[in-house]
Parts: structure tokens; C-alpha cells; sequence
């Protein structure tokens, strides 16, 4: 997918799925992001890296959840992910972008989320893409950083996507 300074952002593959379940499997992680529980089942991250998969054919090049790898040792640090929110009930941004990202808590502090999404973002500009969101619960200031680090503007608070109330950004 492409590369930042530190990161190597590419496609999850079946190897990563030990990793996909340690960083899942962390309610740190997981109370952030919609899931109503962290993974309990080391085959579940097996099945994570396949619905990602899934995302990835079911749309274009464009987008998908991909793993952002450290260079200089390996190690997944986390997703990053560039993919169509849901379309709205009001109709309000049809084909809305958001810019996310899932790290370990042992990557955290480092810099790896803002570094990934930046590139994310300039791979979105390639593309044409000219508005893109990221949205966080709001009380997840780790990712309100990010987002504010990234230069997104806020627009304040939506339950526009994933029936949750959210804090929203975008970047235009």
C-alpha cells in the first residue's frame, strides 16, 4: 500500500493473525472502536484478517483495514484503515471517507498513528479523494490528538454513523 518513514502499511495476511488477536483482544483497544467485546478466541483474529479481506474485494484498490508494520523490527504496531463509512439515513455526505486507526497498547506514545494516518491521507489524495472524516468516541483523547495532529478541522458532535454518538473531523 505504501510506506512513511517508520511504517510499512500493507495488507493483513494470514501470518498476522496472532498479532490481529493480541490487539483485539485488548479492551484498551476495543472499548474505542464498536466492538462489543474484545476477541476471546485466538481464531477470531484468523477471521478478522478474512472480513478485512472481504472489505478489500468488495471495493475498489482504494480502500481496506491494512496492518502498519514497524520497519526496524517486524512488529505490527496496529491498523490502519481508509474505507466508506456508512451512507447516512439523512443523506448527508453519501460516500463519506473516514481515516481510523487500532494500535497495540505497546505502540502507543510513539507517534506510529498520526505517522500511518498521514500517509493514509496522502494515499487518499492520489486517488482524488478530497474530504476525508475520522471520528472518535468522544473521551478517546489519544485519537482527538491525532486527529487535531493531522491538521483535521472539527465539526463537532454526530450520530451520523455507527448509531453511536461521535466526536467528527475532516480534512478537506
Amino acid at each position: 500500500m505504501f510506506e512513511t518513514e517508520r511504517l510499512i502499511v500493507r495488507p493483513w495476511e494470514s501470518a498476522d493473525a496472532a498479532r490481529a488477536f493480541d490487539i483485539y483482544s485488548k479492551e484498551a483497544v476495543t472499548k474505542w472502536i464498536g466492538m462489543d467485546k474484545p476477541l476471546d478466541d485466538p481464531a477470531q483474529g484468523e477471521k478478522m484478517i478474512a472480513r478485512w479481506a472481504d472489505l478489500a474485494a468488495k471495493h475498489d484498490h482504494r480502500y481496506g483495514c491494512w496492518a502498519a508494520q514497524i520497519k526496524e523490527t517486524g512488529v505490527i504496531a496496529g491498523t490502519i484503515l481508509l474505507v466508506p463509512l456508512p451512507d447516512p439515513a439523512d443523506g448527508r455526505f453519501p460516500g463519506a471517507i473516514e481515516v481510523g486507526w487500532h494500535f497495540h497498547p505497546d505502540s502507543w506514545h510513539r507517534g506510529y498513528a498520526t505517522e500511518a494516518a498521514r500517509g493514509a491521507l496522502q494515499l487518499a489524495d492520489s486517488y482524488g479523494l478530497t474530504e476525508i472524516f475520522a471520528i472518535a468516541w468522544p473521551g478517546n483523547d489519544p485519537s482527538l490528538a491525532v486527529m487535531r495532529r493531522l491538521g483535521m478541522s472539527y465539526l463537532g458532535r454526530t450520530d451520523r454513523w455507527y448509531d453511536r454518538e461521535a466526536e467528527c473531523y475532516v480534512l478537506r
